[in-house]
């Protein structure tokens, strides 16, 4: 009798080791592909900001060179990046998005163009993209972080080396509010 306990609770044991490892391999699965959604959207914010950049050419020689050298600086995100890899690309674009905003400022001709305004509508789109792929990752996070930290399962992650995961954190400038002017 004692032998058909112990077997019970080793059984009940190992099914529930088994069960948590599954969770944990799919919240991870999780994780990595909300990432990956992230650098879809970003390499879609990097094409447009590419399009505008060949749009100042015709412009402004100088300032096309400086911003397709900070387009250099573009990195594919994928599923195994880290948060700090996706904040790199997004101070990238952000200043990147930036210096052609002040270069339409300088060319009138440039920011009545009808490409400049399609190309700008899509941008924002993507970034729209960006920030809902970003709140869906952290979203992710949380819930892998709390199987990873909660007991019975922080038992399993231990032993199978599952470890927390980083969040993404608001880009700077973006936390207050919006200037208005009128």
């Amino acid at each position: 009798m004692t032998l058909i306990i112990i077997a019970a609770l080793a059984a009940i044991i190992v099914f529930w080791f088994i069960s948590a490892q599954r969770r944990l391999v799919s919240a991870d699965e999780m994780c990595h592909n909300s990432m990956s959604q992230i650098g879809v959207q970003q390499e879609s914010r990097w094409d447009a900001v590419s399009s505008l950049v060949n749009l100042t050419k015709s412009y402004n020689e100088h300032e096309y060179k400086t911003l397709s050298d900070v387009i250099g600086q573009r990195r594919e995100i994928t599923r195994d990046s880290s948060a700090g890899d996706v904040e790199q690309q997004e101070k990238a674009l952000a200043a990147v998005s930036d210096r052609i905003r002040l270069v339409a400022e300088q060319y009138p001709q440039l920011k009545a163009s009808e490409t400049y305004i399609k190309t700008m509508d899509s941008l924002n789109n993507y970034e729209n993209q960006v920030r809902m792929s970003r709140m869906i990752f952290n979203d992710t996070v949380t819930k892998f972080n709390r199987l990873v930290r909660q007991f019975p399962d922080s038992l399993a992650a231990g032993i199978l080396n599952f470890r927390t995961k980083e969040y993404l954190k608001e880009p700077e400038g973006k936390t207050g509010m919006p200037q208005i002017r009128l």
